[in-house]
């Protein structure tokens, strides 16, 4: 199943218009190694023939969610890069902490969450490190593009070779229960989780005002006014002086310099302005 430059050429607008996602030319491997699978799957015998079928408009709702499923990369693991949870222990969360502390309120929202593990981590660090919140109210928003990532995070069972990657056993006897060959998380992480399904270009659902936004190596896959527009945006659903973390090789430097670069240790928060 081979793709001819056309073909390339209606899945790269495709991608861009549904989701934003941008596939410069040679990545035609990529896209035949993600499609062919979901074409096979629905009958169709050529990626031509599948694609034809798109043209039309004539496919499900169904097959559409997962040909956009397929094209994001949903690449993450537990404590991933680990300095920025060791920023979120010794800087953001004590500092929220002190500036919420009347309300006894603080939002998050992992907005491109994928399958979960980012955060169960953060939910992980607040029992480890922060007892003080048990009777706080602690409003997590986890939402992805992808359902079928989505809803793994939401069931919160994962294979030996995930949580092989970044969780410490300590971690993993005390917050997993082993079922079978597949660990599950325990419920108590998953309270006051509310998975949620949201495309970051299209219209946003009303949020609660957040206090932390993780926006984690998605940026790279934009363009600059999809950039451009989406960090507007997170400065709309973000408090004054709050904080978006965003991927190693992510910034928002000559995007949107309403936000302010802060270092603390090795990782690089993004603060928006005071009120």
């Amino acid at each position: 199943m081979k793709l001819d430059t056309e073909d390339f050429d209606y899945v790269c607008i495709m991608a861009k218009q549904e989701a934003a996602l941008v596939f410069e030319s040679g990545k035609e491997y990529l896209i035949e190694s993600r499609l062919v699978p979901v074409a096979k799957e629905h009958g169709f015998t050529t990626l031509k023939s599948f694609i034809d079928r798109m043209r039309k408009g004539t496919l499900s709702s169904e097959v559409k969610q997962k040909f956009l499923n397929v094209l994001t990369t949903n690449e993450t693991y537990f404590f991933r890069d680990f300095h920025p949870f060791e920023s979120l222990r010794d800087h953001i969360l004590p500092e929220l902490i002190e500036k919420c502390r009347a309300t006894k309120k603080i939002n998050i929202w992992s907005a491109a969450c994928s399958s979960g593990q980012e955060v169960y981590t953060f939910m992980m660090l607040l029992r480890e490190h922060f007892p003080e919140l048990d009777d706080w109210e602690i409003r997590v928003v986890a939402s992805d593009i992808s359902t079928t990532v989505l809803n793994q995070a939401q069931t919160g069972i994962y294979n030996q070779v995930e949580v092989n990657r970044g969780l410490p056993a300590r971690l993993l006897v005390k917050y997993f229960r082993k079922e079978n060959d597949r660990w599950v998380v325990h419920e108590s992480l998953r309270q006051g989780v509310e998975f949620r399904s949201i495309n970051l270009i299209s219209p946003w659902p009303i949020l609660p005002p957040m206090d932390i936004v993780f926006l984690r190596n998605v940026m790279i896959y934009f363009d600059v006014p999809t950039k451009q527009a989406i960090l507007k945006k997170m400065r709309q659903v973000l408090k004054s002086e709050r904080y978006l973390f965003l991927g190693g090789a992510e910034t928002t430097l000559h995007l949107d310099n309403a936000f302010t670069p802060t270092q603390h240790g090795k990782t690089i928060v993004y603060k928006t302005p005071a009120a």
